[in-house]
């Protein structure tokens, strides 16, 4: 009996809608990842781009769990030149990007190589309700 060994051009591509309201931001994040990284497929391959496109609607409404969570957990980011290092806890990110926020939690959960950079390519996050992809007909993801 012979291995069976998915090739590039048998994949299909599907898309699939996730509404994040209500969702906590943590689990949300981890299903995601998933579909993005291929693994609910049972042909799923560690070596290839095995994944479909994402949609997160409703990023805005996205929940988030502790008391102390927004005030003290912090993003930063370094521009490179002395004093360039930018901080904002939480609370002002979800405020002002929400979709930012839901973008580098599912991002922390791919693989730090040129596979995890294509796989963040086929998620696309949105703050309301609506998007510009109902060309593609995304199915709803069940959380």
């Amino acid at each position: 009996m012979k291995t069976h060994v998915t090739k590039v051009g048998d994949l299909e591509e599907r898309w699939y809608l996730v509404d994040a309201e209500g969702q906590t931001l943590g689990r949300l994040a981890t299903r995601v990842a998933t579909v993005l990284r291929g693994k609910h497929r049972p042909d799923f391959s560690p070596h290839m781009d095995m994944g479909d496109h994402v949609i997160v609607v409703n990023a805005d409404k996205i929940r988030v769990t502790g008391n102390s969570k927004p005030s003290k957990k912090l993003y930063t980011r370094y521009s490179g030149y002395p004093s360039g290092l930018k901080t904002r806890t939480l609370a002002q990110l979800l405020e002002s990007k929400p979709e930012d926020v839901v973008a580098h939690a599912v991002r922390g959960m791919l693989p730090k190589n040129r596979l995890g950079r294509k796989l963040v390519g086929k998620l696309r996050v949105y703050r309301g309700a609506g998007h510009p992809h109902s060309a593609q007909q995304p199915e709803p993801l069940d959380l």
